[in-house]
């Protein structure tokens, strides 16, 4: 497969629409079993298993439902903390199970301030799209890029983007200060990231 897009010549955003009108086409039955084969793979992930606490996030459009997922994490005895958009950037919070979430920015469901800041050490991540070499398009405000550049200051955080197949480009461009993911998790299974 090949692309005209290179890292001189960027182009996220028609990257970005193209892959969410990929992911949007796919049928909802779809969707529900590439979720419920992405929260296997991932619930079988040894860097997950060992994790106390995982980031997750609360799924919104067409996203991978990782609302099973989180159940799963919690009947394992493992804490769960969901973003929360602040002025400051993300704020990763404790979701507790019978929790209520507040409607944030972006059509986003999130903890409230009053549940505890955490810093989490393993994040799924969210995407519009992503290449073998891991790197990612998020939704084109950084917030990711931004939480991830801060919670690596104290050693690197596993950030694990959770996408659909479909949602896989050829070459995600990117810039000296990107930050790859350590790997991606669709239906198919974990991509190892092949590197630059």
């Amino acid at each position: 497969m090949t692309t005209d897009v290179s890292p001189a010549s960027p182009d996220k955003a028609a990257l970005r629409k193209a892959a969410l009108a990929r992911r949007d086409g796919l049928a909802v039955e779809v969707r529900e079993d590439a979720s419920r084969r992405i929260a296997e793979t991932v619930l079988g992930l040894p860097e997950i298993s060992d994790a106390a606490l995982v980031a997750a996030y609360w799924p919104i459009r067409s996203e991978v439902d990782v609302r099973p997922l989180i159940g799963a994490l919690r009947a394992r005895g493992q804490a769960v903390a969901l973003p929360q958009v602040t002025p400051d950037g993300l704020v990763f919070r404790l979701a507790a199970e019978n929790e209520a979430l507040a409607a944030g920015g972006f059509g986003l469901s999130e903890p409230g301030p009053d549940s505890p800041a955490v810093a989490p050490r393993v994040l799924l991540v969210p995407l519009a799209a992503f290449d073998r070499r891991g790197h990612r398009i998020g939704y084109g405000k950084g917030y990711y890029d931004r939480a991830l550049a801060r919670l690596d200051a104290t050693g690197r955080t596993l950030a694990l983007g959770i996408a659909f197949s479909a949602q896989e480009t050829p070459l995600v461009p990117d810039g000296p200060h990107d930050r790859p993911l350590d790997g991606i998790v669709t239906e198919a299974g974990l991509i190892h990231p092949t590197g630059d």
